[in-house]
């Protein structure tokens, strides 16, 4: 679908560069400070930033063509700044108080994440005392906030999943990322320990889902803030697996047009095996893409109308993604499958691209053996699984 989006006319311009330092993130195991800079400069950060801010509020379906753009010229990159830039619409539904303390001096800041409840706490006046070692924090280099997981004891007794939004000077950066792909992500764990969190800076995933938090109303001309965090959380996911997959079929074509055999002389690129092979990955991306749109346009659609969705449509909307992606490593498979050894040295676009497509199906939100039988649960009118939630 063709859209006015400003912001991806300004991201194509500095594209180039960033492919150009896509070994330089596999070599640094983090995105280089360049990139930054680049996307800084472009506004990408900005997407989600609240305008009282000075942010843009693009809606979900702006975002999302973006990143699926700039995977296309480093998945590594796209991956953790998605994230960095997502983070902003989760801390938007904090109280006004946390959301000062983070960009009210300066807007520009960003956060990672590790918001799996990894974290232990003790309670205290006015807060709680945080620990963990606190994986998966992609970006976490270039991020002066992080928002970390943990469970919290309710007064029912019961285990609510919590975040605590923690700036970097409590914590420092453990540098162990040494992945076999998304290697330029930076995805490293951060060591806190003992360190205060204010009331005013902890919030319930849950009322973040339901227009409960700290946060709701702050906004009433927005578009995008009556809206759960979950699914602009994850929304870099599948844009990534889809910006890869269509990068693959314009990398195939090229590798694959001018390709002799070397043992037979056989011209590869007009034998009847790649013809099919092409064919069916483009047919495959092309519905990826339209089916992600679709997706993409209900969320803006709920969140302009301030609406809020049900279990089943959170259902559908998880589940579409992991399809998407599940359809887009398909897509690449088929066509890395059949290019030849060559295309596995180190320094071959091609042996990049299938290995991080990889990683898009691998997180817990787009596992789609998980996210089959929460669509299937909800098809068939069971009660949720909470051990798949």
């Amino acid at each position: 679908m063709k859209r006015q989006n400003p912001l991806l006319e300004e991201l194509k311009k500095v594209l180039p560069e960033i492919a150009k330092n896509a070994d330089k993130a596999e070599d640094l195991r983090k995105v280089p400070t360049e990139n930054i800079e680049l996307l800084k400069k472009v506004g990408l950060h900005k997407a989600f930033l609240p305008k009282a801010y000075g942010g843009y509020e693009n809606s979900l379906p702006e975002f999302g063509d973006c990143i699926a753009a700039l995977a296309g010229a480093c998945a590594s990159t796209a991956w953790a700044f998605s994230l960095l830039c997502t983070h902003s619409h989760q801390i938007a539904l904090f109280p006004k108080q946390a959301q000062d303390d983070v960009w009210q001096d300066n807007p520009d800041m960003l956060a990672s994440s590790s918001i799996a409840p990894f974290g232990k706490y003790q309670e205290t006046d006015g807060g709680v005392i945080f620990t963990g070692d606190m994986r998966w924090s992609s970006g976490c280099d270039h991020a002066q906030w992080a928002l970390c997981g943990f469970l919290r004891e309710n007064k029912e007794g019961k285990k609510d999943h919590c975040f605590a939004l923690i700036p970097a000077t409590d914590y420092s950066i453990d540098d162990d990322w040494h992945a076999a792909a998304m290697k330029g992500s930076g995805t490293k764990t951060l060591v806190i320990r003992d360190k205060f969190v204010p009331e005013h800076r902890i919030q319930k995933a849950k009322d973040m889902m339901e227009g409960k938090s700290g946060g709701f109303g702050l906004y009433p001309d927005s578009k995008i803030f009556y809206a759960p965090y979950r699914p602009y959380f994850a929304s870099g996911f599948s844009a990534i697996s889809l910006g890869i997959a269509e990068r693959m079929l314009a990398v195939f074509k090229e590798a694959t047009q001018g390709r002799i055999r070397a043992y037979t002389g056989a011209k590869v690129g007009t034998a009847t095996p790649a013809l099919l092979r092409i064919a069916e990955s483009t047919h495959q991306v092309m519905a990826a893409r339209a089916f992600l749109e679709k997706t993409w346009d209900e969320h803006a659609e709920y969140a302009e109308a301030h609406r809020y969705p049900d279990q089943a449509k959170l259902a559908e909307w998880r589940t579409n993604q992991a399809y998407v992606v599940k359809m887009c490593i398909d897509a690449v498979d088929r066509l890395f499958s059949s290019m030849g050894a060559s295309h596995w040295y180190l320094d071959k676009e091609a042996q990049r691209l299938f290995r991080d497509s990889h990683v898009t199906g691998a997180h817990a939100y787009t596992d789609y053996d998980v996210c089959a039988q929460i669509f299937g649960r909800e098809l068939m009118g069971l009660e949720p699984d909470p051990s798949l939630l």
